[in-house]
């Protein structure tokens, strides 16, 4: 299948099928027959809770693997229209079945991952997949020690580290920081248990709202949580993902301690945008749809959807570039970092940029 990928990528065959690209033909003939294009072949889902479940997927010979930590666009096809959202790979990269899966909590505004939860996604459907891709994975030498924390489904990205580390039998030391806000409402506690017992891992997890009788930490993440499992932030490389408080604390702390060069984030949902900044004024214009509209102060996205728009997107948490667009002019903020930039067309993730006055988007 190799030699016939190969030879179906070349130029030749690509002046034959042009304007169209090979892919549009093979399709035709199946699904998973791609040169380029990604596909996945479901073939179990898993509940996990009440609000999330894991999709098991069979990739097609497009698909080149993943780095755990790493996403992908995930697209299902409903109706005639395709829609497509992000989501973090949790499964180990060691599987030696060929498989992998995205695990995924239900939102209520969440289109695809309330289908896949609903039990509308069945075994033998065919999604549409990109190549894996991101930075918030281990390095290729794992130190000694590392610090993983997550929080809510933002356990999903670093779940697919420890399997990894589990399955190549990582001879170093990992401590598994995780909240949640109980058991019922944690992901993947029955092997999350099992892999407490591994030698390596100092395993620790925090319900906030139901917290165990004999729980070793209570509450939100603070500075005397990292204290009492003596850890150093200065010399221990952390990862952390999850929502933006849980993110906003340790951030803050590894910047007191002076530790932020061990730190590696990455959200799951983006903070609230305040609305009532001084960011909101002026206008926002979606020049290539002919379409003006009063400055809001929510991110741009936000704005074209109210305006009637429907821009493409993906994570809506600035991770994947599916709604990057070109500004034209004005300045934005980005609502992660608070950069402000005024560069003249410069591309931006419409999802997590405000504009800050007026600001004219390619859109």
């Amino acid at each position: 299948m190799g030699l016939i990928r190969k030879a179906l990528a070349s130029s030749v065959v690509a002046k034959v099928t042009s304007p169209h690209h090979p892919d549009d033909y093979l399709t035709l003939v199946h699904p998973m027959l791609t040169v380029k294009a990604v596909r996945g072949r479901v073939v179990d889902v898993i509940r996990e809770t009440g609000a999330a479940s894991t999709v098991v997927m069979r990739p097609n010979g497009s698909w080149s693997g993943f780095v755990p930590g790493q996403h992908v666009e995930f697209g299902v096809e409903v109706e005639g229209t395709r829609r497509v959202r992000v989501f973090s790979v949790s499964s180990s990269a060691e599987r030696k079945d060929g498989l992998f899966s995205v695990s995924v909590k239900a939102h209520p505004d969440g289109y695809v991952s309330q289908f896949l939860h609903a039990g509308s996604l069945e075994p033998g459907t065919v999604v549409y997949l990109s190549p894996a891709s991101g930075e918030f994975v281990l390095p290729q030498q794992v130190p000694d020690h590392v610090l993983l924390i997550s929080g809510g489904s933002g356990i999903t990205p670093v779940m697919s580290m420890l399997r990894t580390l589990a399955d190549r039998g990582h001879q170093g030391r990992v401590t598994f920081l995780h909240y949640a806000r109980s058991r019922e409402d944690e992901m993947f506690s029955i092997e999350l248990d099992a892999l407490a017992q591994l030698p390596f891992v100092d395993m620790v997890r925090v319900y906030t709202r139901d917290p165990e009788p004999d729980a070793e930490l209570t509450g939100r993440i603070t500075l005397e949580h990292l204290k009492r499992l003596d850890l150093e932030p200065t010399t221990t490389p952390t990862w952390v993902c999850g929502p933006a408080g849980l993110i906003a604390t340790v951030t803050e702390l590894y910047d007191e301690l002076g530790a932020s060069d061990q730190l590696t984030a990455e959200y799951f949902k983006v903070p609230s945008v305040d609305l009532d900044a001084e960011d909101a004024t002026g206008s926002v214009s979606f020049d290539a749809s002919g379409v003006d509209a009063p400055n809001s102060g929510a991110t741009i996205l936000e704005q074209a959807e109210a305006a009637g728009l429907k821009p493409a997107y993906g994570c809506r948490m600035g991770v994947c570039n599916t709604c990057a667009v070109k500004k034209l002019h004005g300045a934005v903020r980005h609502v992660i970092s608070g950069e402000v930039c005024a560069d003249t067309d410069e591309t931006i993730k419409v999802c997590v940029n405000v504009p800050v006055g007026d600001v004219a988007v390619d859109l």
